[in-house]
């Protein structure tokens, strides 16, 4: 029997780095909206909901078709809140308020918008193959023998120290590094565990091109050109 998965969208209203950034036009559509219609298209999600504060953005998710069965408290829309909580807080009043007990729960955010469809069936796909607690997608990141930090003095120094001596980044294993794309969590574990990331958890390796999340205007305009770049490609 396949678990029951619900796609948790999180979406609050107060973004400081840009103002009302979850209903934020992007290519045409509300930011929130890239992600609604690709979860919407799963075959795994059972229910797509959204958990946001803010009316505005309550009445676009559901122009475009997700659930908003409640409103955030306010103390869990703040720039300290924890995923964790969020999430939390959505699990238990879909069991309390609703009687919905899901499996899994896939936590979405608005932030990453290349992430297709077809990302968040194959996360799906592990934790159904390897009845996993948790599957968390990342993709290839700089390798942190190859960083450097700017020291108090102006000069570099080593990241990480190490005693290889001359680095070839080929010869280096691969780094990963969390893209904040996809959290897929087994609802007790993480109420249990407080942790989207336990013990175990399995790897859902995306490209860097489907892995760019929007934190500032520049994240915005980049993430703009490739899906406008895409829609031309489209026409060809």
């Amino acid at each position: 029997m396949l678990p029951k998965v619900v796609g948790l969208i999180t979406a609050r209203g107060g973004s400081k780095g840009i103002p009302q950034k979850n209903i934020r036009l992007l290519a045409g559509k509300p930011l929130v909206a890239w992600t609604i219609e690709a979860a919407l298209q799963s075959c795994g999600l059972e229910r797509v909901i959204v958990s946001t504060d803010d009316k505005e953005i309550a009445d676009v998710a559901q122009q475009w078709g997700a659930e908003v069965p409640f409103m955030r408290p306010a103390e869990l829309a703040q720039d300290v809140s924890s995923h964790i909580s969020v999430v939390t807080h959505a699990i238990r009043w879909l069991e309390e308020c609703d009687h919905y007990y899901p499996d899994y729960v896939m936590l979405l955010q608005p932030t990453s918008p290349l992430r297709t469809t077809e990302d968040i069936d194959a996360a799906i796909q592990i934790a159904e193959q390897h009845h996993a607690l948790a599957v968390v997608s990342v993709c290839q990141t700089h390798h942190p023998y190859l960083c450097r930090q700017v020291l108090e003095d102006g000069t570099l120094g080593d990241f990480m120290p190490n005693s290889i001596g001359y680095l070839c980044r080929q010869a280096l294993p691969r780094a990963y590094a969390n893209n904040g794309a996809i959290y897929l969590n087994q609802c007790q574990s993480l109420i249990s565990n407080q942790t989207l990331w336990p013990k175990g958890t399995h790897a859902y390796i995306m490209p860097p091109e489907r892995s760019i999340d929007i934190d500032t205007p520049w994240d915005f305009y980049l993430v703009e050109l490739i899906l406008r770049d895409r829609f031309k490609s489209a026409l060809h």
